[in-house]
């Protein structure tokens, strides 16, 4: 499947690059070459395969999800910048139009 300049630009406009006409021409090539690949791989017969979610025989390396000791409220905001009195929470500027910091 060939792709258009146009459609590359297009392609461009949407992903926010601005790209200078000898990358377009290239990027045509390049996606022309994908999108073939893909149509290649849309005529095999997977009838019966199933699903993976990864091609390499993986296991999961996680810890158990158990409770452990954390932090206290102190401890965690003891290098807080700003705190208001007696809460447990950082105190930040606001991030609309106002002068009043903004809890949580």
């Amino acid at each position: 499947m060939s792709l258009t300049l146009d459609q590359v630009r297009k392609v461009a406009i949407l992903a926010r690059l601005e790209l200078p006409e000898a990358d377009l021409i290239r990027m045509q090539s390049q996606l022309s070459a994908i999108l073939d690949y893909v149509a290649q791989l849309e005529e095999l017969d997977t009838e019966g395969v199933e699903p993976l979610a990864h091609p390499l025989p993986i296991h999961n390396v996680f810890r158990p999800d158990e409770p452990t000791p954390s932090l206290t409220p102190d401890e965690a905001l003891q290098n807080a910048p700003k705190r208001e009195k007696g809460k447990d929470y950082f105190s930040v500027p606001a991030v609309f139009d106002t002068d009043e910091p903004m809890s949580h």
